[in-house]
C-alpha cells in the first residue's frame, strides 16, 4: 500500500473510532416494515426516539428500541468522561438494508406452486452528540 493511501486509511479509521453505532443483522422482518418505524426516529433526539419506539404498536419498534439502547451504550463506552444529557444525543443515521431471503413454496391450484419470499433485513443505527456552537 502506498504512503498516501495508508495515511488516508488511517485517517478514516480514526474518524470511525469517534462514531457510535449499533448493527442488527438478519432481523426476520421485511425491510419495508422496518423502514416505516426507522423513518419515525431518524434525526430525532434520543429521549424522544425512545419514547416514540416504546409506545409504537409496530413489532419492529421493539427491535429498534433495543438497538438504540445498544448504540447509546456504545457511545457511553467511547465517551466515558462525557454526560449523556449534556451531549444531547440524536439519531444521526438509520439504514435499513435487505438481508437474506428464505424461499418457500406454497401450493397453488392446478398443480402449480407460488414462491413465498420470507424477507429479512440489516439495520445500522448511528448516534452522535449534538455539539453545535451557536455564534
Amino acid at each position: 500500500m502506498g504512503s498516501r493511501k495508508k495515511q488516508m486509511a488511517d485517517a478514516i479509521k480514526e474518524q470511525k473510532k469517534q462514531i457510535a453505532f449499533a448493527k442488527l443483522n438478519n432481523c426476520p422482518t421485511s425491510p419495508r416494515k422496518m423502514r416505516l418505524v426507522a423513518d419515525l426516529v431518524r434525526g430525532e433526539r434520543v429521549e424522544k426516539a425512545l419514547n416514540i419506539l416504546r409506545f409504537s404498536q409496530k413489532e419492529a419498534s421493539n427491535r429498534l428500541e433495543k438497538l438504540l439502547l445498544s448504540a447509546i451504550a456504545n457511545w457511553q463506552a467511547k465517551n466515558e468522561d462525557a454526560d449523556i444529557e449534556a451531549a444531547e444525543l440524536y439519531v444521526k443515521e438509520v439504514r435499513v438494508d435487505g438481508g437474506a431471503m428464505l424461499k418457500r413454496l406454497r401450493p397453488a391450484p392446478q398443480g402449480r406452486a407460488h414462491r413465498i419470499r420470507k424477507r429479512s433485513n440489516h439495520v445500522t443505527l448511528v448516534v452522535d452528540a449534538n455539539n453545535k456552537t451557536q455564534s
